[in-house]
């Protein structure tokens, strides 16, 4: 018998939203496929610059800014495991992507 291995799984709460990274620009900045149709230019703020190393494909959490437009955001948290991402897809959270983790 398999035993399962409870998880903790952060999920976007407020303003926050689910995207998928698509390009990397250069730096901690990149162009972020937000789940809620749009696309930002989001970076990586300084307090977690050298902790949170994001590739393209990799689903992560946005906040977008309140200032300067909807299209520029924040990357909060990177989701590392497949667990996680399946968590999120059996959920709902993940219902308008299509590609394969």
């Amino acid at each position: 018998m398999e035993e399962q291995e409870t998880i903790r799984v952060r999920i976007p709460k407020g303003k926050e939203i689910l995207g998928i990274v698509k390009r990397r620009v250069g730096g901690s900045r990149m162009f972020v496929n937000c789940l809620d149709g749009k696309e930002r230019m989001c970076r990586i703020p300084g307090s977690k610059r050298r902790g949170l190393w994001v590739r393209e494909n990799d689903i992560i959490i946005v906040k977008p800014w309140e200032l300067g437009g909807d299209g520029k955001g924040d990357v909060i948290y990177k989701y590392r495991s497949r667990a996680e991402i399946m968590f999120l897809k059996r959920k709902g959270f993940l219902k308008n992507i299509d590609e394969e983790f």
